[in-house]
């Protein structure tokens, strides 16, 4: 069955926030998301992800405004072959995965191809990652790991080098908070129609 969903991400590591669709088939992921950033120098982006049916990286298109210029990157991967902007990259043929810094949506893949948001595992994975805001895809070394359910959700430690993070994902293999890096935003459920329509610079046609 396939599923829609739209997520709102702040973004505390580069004081900025990630927004996207993102539809879910099975383990098929497709995305297409923007993103803004301060640090480490002002940026704008927007992404279009697209996997196999075991969430494993087809293509990452990324186009990224920056003060004085703009870059692009066309990532593709076919079977153990990658691409970056038509260029093979046989360093990163170990990888099934991309990971575009900063960006929440990128560690779904690896969590819902072995289902590690509902089940035991520890997994370790090389990625294609994107350093942001250069663009420039280097490989990875990353383990995920279950650790069982937590309040709204269920942990999975993050580990790269010496960095590690209890990540909390939603049913769906969604990140809802990355501690110190990221947490999504929820719409305010308690805020009514009457609320809204009052609050300052909320003024509706008709109202008055």
């Amino acid at each position: 069955m396939s599923l829609e969903r739209s997520v709102l991400w702040q973004i505390r590591e580069t004081a900025g926030f990630e927004s996207a669709w993102a539809n879910l088939d099975g383990r098929r992921l497709r995305a297409d998301g923007t993103v803004a950033g301060q640090l480490p120098e002002p940026y704008r982006l927007s992404y279009r992800l697209d996997t196999d049916d075991e969430a494993a990286t087809t293509r990452l298109e990324v186009v990224c405004h920056l003060r004085d210029r703009t870059l692009t990157l066309d990532l593709r991967r076919g079977g153990t072959e990658w691409t970056v902007n038509g260029t093979a990259r046989p360093d990163l043929s170990e990888a099934l995965d991309c990971d575009l810094a900063c960006s929440p949506m990128t560690n779904t893949m690896p969590v819902l191809r072995h289902d590690l948001h509902r089940q035991p595992g520890s997994h370790r994975f090389t990625m294609a990652f994107v350093e942001l805001p250069t663009l420039r895809v280097v490989p990875s070394r990353q383990q995920y790991t279950h650790l069982g359910p937590d309040e709204g959700g269920v942990r999975v430690r993050y580990e790269s080098g010496t960095f590690r993070s209890d990540l909390l994902f939603d049913r769906d293999g969604l990140v809802i908070d990355y501690p110190h890096l990221a947490r999504r935003v929820e719409p305010i459920d308690s805020v009514t129609a009457d609320e809204r329509s009052s609050g300052a610079g909320s003024v509706r046609p008709g109202s008055q």
